[in-house]
């Protein structure tokens, strides 16, 4: 199938421009073909919902062609998901995590502002904890551990609205932060496009932080939980790279500049993973 054929629309970022590793060598190497198909869907999924070239209306029709192919119902159209499907039949894991994705990025096609934190909540649902889901999936964990896990990918994913709030803003004119906080610290979306973060801005910083500490207090029972040797050690690493970027967006603004994961907090999160060993 050539390029012309496809809907996908490959932004050219791939798993190593992610903050936190993505199948990496820490895990079987069996199991590492299998988690990149699952990343590359996505990937090309999160790509057509952040095109700033493609209309909402055609984003959605993209994300529809790409579940059914990854459902069997097409061939042609989204080579990832074709790929994926083809991984899901060797697997045997479910198509169900994949799909739910989909919701998010159809979301992210026609939503551009979040309420409430049960809004931010209940996307980050289908955006962030089905990621978790099928590597535990992948590697024959025990549902048990999915709770740890939905509460590292949320997050991750807060995380990483924090690092981009400006540029989604510029580029897409969407905001994740819960309009609710701004309205409770006294500013508003437009202080995103300051310089640097006003007093109120960065409470309003400060309270989804504190949402992030009890996630990665909850996600550190991940690790304990999963029964695969290196999918442990790699769940640990990326607890500790959670509580790293943590740790740096209350001391860094965000506004000011992307803030970013240094060496130094790699080298420090392989040993607090040594831990779980």
């Amino acid at each position: 199938m050539n390029d012309a054929a496809s809907v996908e629309t490959w932004s050219g970022k791939d798993r190593q421009d992610e903050n936190f590793p993505v199948g990496s060598w820490l895990i079987h190497r069996k199991v590492r073909p299998h988690v990149h198909a699952f990343y590359v869907f996505a990937r090309n999924a999160d790509d057509i919902a952040d095109s700033p070239a493609l209309s909402p209306e055609d984003k959605v029709a993209r994300l529809d062609l790409m579940e059914d192919v990854l459902l069997g119902r097409s061939d042609i159209g989204s080579p990832s998901a074709l790929r994926l499907r083809e991984s899901l039949a060797q697997t045997r894991v479910t198509s169900r995590h994949a799909s739910e994705l989909l919701i998010a990025f159809r979301r992210d096609a026609v939503k551009q502002r979040y309420a409430t934190m049960d809004e931010l909540d209940d996307y980050c649902r289908y955006s962030a904890a089905p990621v978790g889901r099928h590597v535990l999936d992948l590697h024959g964990e025990n549902q048990s551990a999915y709770e740890p896990s939905d509460a590292l990918c949320q997050a991750l994913q807060i995380l990483n609205h924090m690092q981009d709030c400006v540029q989604d803003l510029r580029t897409l004119d969407r905001c994740y932060i819960p309009e609710t906080l701004f309205t409770e610290f006294g500013c508003a979306i437009a202080d995103l496009q300051r310089p640097e973060a006003s007093n109120g801005m960065r409470q309003v910083f400060d309270s989804l932080l504190h949402r992030v500490d009890h996630m990665t207090q909850l996600a550190v029972d991940l690790p304990k939980r999963t029964q695969d040797r290196r999918l442990r050690l790699e769940t640990a690493v990326i607890v500790g790279l959670a509580m790293r970027l943590a740790s740096r967006l209350k001391d860094e603004d965000p506004i000011a500049g992307r803030v970013r994961l240094k060496k130094i907090d790699v080298a420090g999160s392989m040993l607090y993973a040594l831990r779980f060993l």
